[in-house]
């Protein structure tokens, strides 16, 4: 092999962002090849069927990292586990007592959104609290929808006394969204977020939120390419590394 970097595709700088609408452009292929590229890493992206042959035509190992969508048959990817980070975050909620509990996920056609919901919604039916589909919103993963989606939420006639967000950057949204509406946290509503970012345990109250394991899912896909490149395969085609809830101050039992 030669000495060339490992390209880092990445699309987004934050986790749980929405990626869907920005990409790398249509001739990020021919880039990577123009620079004779050891190795490719996908991050938070959709790889198509027609790009992952483009790139096995070229002799370019690469790996999925976060894929926004189902990778394509034989593509190598690493995640996390969103559907137990979905059922974690919920499962806290309800042992403190609530039943009446929000969810704010990422567009719908996300592989990470729908996994986090779906553990949300495992979460309350096991527990035998019936999904209310007025409790759900789908939004994409940015402050400003966890802002105006917590007061759509606050504002029903019979609102959660918790709310589970897709991400921390929405957790926030919905942290100012009831402050605004003169609720505490968590007094008067339990927040739980997803990711972990620097600032949500930094934040007033510090933030509960489900862990994703990022700089381990970057050095994992680092060692997978590189592992490819040597001719040695990658040590698994698909990868899930797990999450973890880390309990903060943003939840407590309701009132």
């Amino acid at each position: 092999m030669s000495a060339a970097p490992v390209d880092l595709r990445a699309i987004q700088a934050e986790p749980s962002q929405p990626r869907r609408r920005t990409g790398p452009g249509r001739d990020w292929l021919e880039r990577i090849a123009a620079r004779r590229t050891d190795g490719v890493i996908i991050v938070t992206s959709r790889l198509s069927v027609r790009q992952q042959g483009q790139l096995s035509a070229r002799s370019i190992p690469f790996v999925v990292v976060d894929p926004e969508g189902e990778p394509p048959p034989g593509a190598a990817s690493v995640g996390a586990t969103n559907w137990h980070g979905g059922l974690a975050a919920t499962r806290h909620l309800l042992d403190l007592g609530h039943t009446r509990i929000g969810m704010i996920g990422g567009p719908p056609d996300m592989l990470c959104s729908r996994a986090r919901i779906d553990g949300y919604r495992a979460a309350l039916e096991t527990a035998g609290v019936a999904v209310d589909p007025a409790l759900i919103k789908h939004g994409d993963f940015l402050v400003n929808s966890g802002h105006d989606y917590g007061h759509e939420l606050l504002s029903l006639d019979d609102p959660p006394t918790a709310i589970f967000a897709g991400s921390d950057l929405q957790a926030f949204g919905v942290f100012e969204a009831a402050r605004q509406r003169g609720l505490r946290v968590p007094e008067d509503l339990s927040v739980v977020g997803f990711d972990d970012l620097p600032l949500s345990s930094s934040a007033w109250p510090p933030l509960t939120t489900v862990r994703q394991p990022l700089q381990e899912m970057a050095a994992l896909a680092a060692r997978m390419v590189l592992a490819m490149g040597r001719g040695e395969g990658a040590e698994a085609r698909r990868v899930e590394l797990a999450t973890d809830l880390v309990i903060r101050e943003s939840t407590a039992p309701p009132r």
